[in-house]
């Protein structure tokens, strides 16, 4: 494949009876790229992601998957990892007898199984049951199944779900590396934070229409500029906020911290700690904050958090 682009749909729909579940969405997903699918529950994520794999025919709209029809799924499908929900294997077979099996239902070379399995790190532990691997071991074990046929695309739904602050490191580390590969990576979470680490590019839905298409970086900078101030005592805070609003700015409290925010940008921190030394307050702390790509979220979709999802919080750009 040569074109830049992975994945591109023109008014991909998908609607049951009277409910529009898909709304004539246009993606453009950069080919080589780890890009985040992100949307309230029930905006259509996860009937997107299978219509892309071919399990769903699209009501209305085309597209193209690595150069290939999105009408013709056998096109493309061989080029294509997918780990959705969560990995079903034999309990009692190993990893390396799961793969086997795999591969030869697939009609993969035999070879590729100790290949995926080195490069999810499990070789070591390739010849133990599958039954007693912990939850980032079988996430790993299907990611490694989804690599099996050597894809240009991996689509990956929630591979950080319900795994300790250990395995999400492990996964992101290895959602990386395979991007390094050239692999494009479609990773559909509900946790941004994770999204904040690992992507590059992003893609937002809210009741199966898109709100916003593009890279992190774009969005983080499209977010309103505040200053963080904080003076030396806590006392000080309510005449450092009256002495800002003065001015004709917009100043409210901290609410972690004993510090001001200021609808400002950093140019203006210079008048802002002399105007605070002329009133006696010393200021320890004078920063720029960018809104956080949570803060983006819910401004974009509309969501409240309990809409976003009820298992885990959602995380903030660092």
């Amino acid at each position: 494949m040569t074109s830049p682009i992975a994945v591109e749909t023109i008014g991909l729909s998908k609607s049951y009876g009277q409910r529009q579940v898909v709304d004539h969405i246009d993606l453009s997903i950069p080919a080589g790229s780890v890009s985040g699918f992100v949307g309230p529950n029930a905006a259509g994520k996860t009937t997107t992601i299978r219509m892309l794999l071919g399990l769903v025919r699209p009501t209305d709209g085309s597209g193209f998957v690595l150069g290939r029809s999105l009408a013709d799924p056998p096109s493309y499908l061989d080029r294509v990892g997918a780990l959705i929900e969560s990995p079903a294997f034999y309990p009692q077979l190993s990893a390396r007898s799961n793969l086997d099996a795999l591969a030869r239902l697939g009609r993969i070379d035999a070879d590729r199984v100790a290949i995926v399995l080195d490069r999810v790190g499990l070789h070591d532990r390739a010849d133990e049951p599958f039954k007693r691997f912990s939850l980032g071991m079988k996430q790993r074990l299907g990611i490694a199944s989804a690599l099996l046929c050597d894809p240009a695309l991996l689509v990956l739904d929630e591979p950080t779900n319900g795994l300790d602050p250990a395995g999400i490191v492990e996964m992101r580390t290895l959602i990386q590396s395979l991007a390094d590969d050239g692999i494009t990576v479609f990773v559909s979470s509900h946790l941004l934070g994770e999204i904040n680490q690992i992507c590059d590019h992003l893609v937002m839905i809210r009741s199966g229409q898109l709100v916003y298409q593009g890279s992190v970086a774009n969005l983080r900078e499209s977010q309103g500029v505040e200053l963080m101030a904080r003076p030396e005592r806590p006392d000080q805070t309510a005449e450092l906020v009256h002495l800002v609003r003065v001015t004709g700015r917009s100043a409210r409290l901290d609410d972690d911290d004993w510090g001001v925010v200021i609808e400002t940008d950093l140019d203006w921190a210079g008048d802002l700690n002399r105007l605070a030394a002329s009133a006696g307050i010393t200021l320890t702390r004078l920063t720029e904050r960018r809104g956080s790509l949570e803060e983006a979220y819910f401004a974009l979709t509309g969501a409240a958090s309990g809409d976003a999802d009820n298992r885990a919080p959602l995380g903030e750009i660092q």
